[in-house]
């Protein structure tokens, strides 16, 4: 386990409720976007404190080391924040279209302008 403890494990479980809560609770477009922002970075957290061993070194061949520390999650994550920085600005420019075609960013309002949604 890592040196934080349980601690690592109780933040991510903390930022992965906040960001479900902003996605389920906020009818605003952009505060869903930030929502999931916040739920996909818990995702990193927790993934980054699998990865992290405590006293390992990292993967590169030393004389005595005999502990070494998985680096798979860490490049595994580097992928996913490039995926999730493309997936944020689809959805902040789809967001800027729906707010120059209906007029506003909140989902009420866009249910009342359209009830067969």
């Amino acid at each position: 386990m890592s040196g934080l403890g349980i601690w690592n494990y109780v933040i991510f479980i903390f930022l992965m409720m906040a960001g479900l809560y902003m996605v389920i609770s906020s009818t605003n477009l952009v505060k869903k976007i930030i929502g999931l922002n916040v739920f996909q970075t818990s995702v990193f957290f927790m993934y980054i404190s699998f990865g992290y061993i405590d006293g390992g070194a990292g993967p590169v061949l030393a004389e005595g080391v005999t502990l070494y520390s998985n680096p798979l999650p860490h490049v595994l994550i580097l992928t996913a924040i490039v995926v999730g920085v493309a997936t944020t600005a689809v959805g902040l420019a789809l967001t800027i279209r729906i707010k120059e075609s209906f007029g506003s960013i909140e989902e009420d309002d866009l249910h009342k302008m359209d009830p067969s949604i």
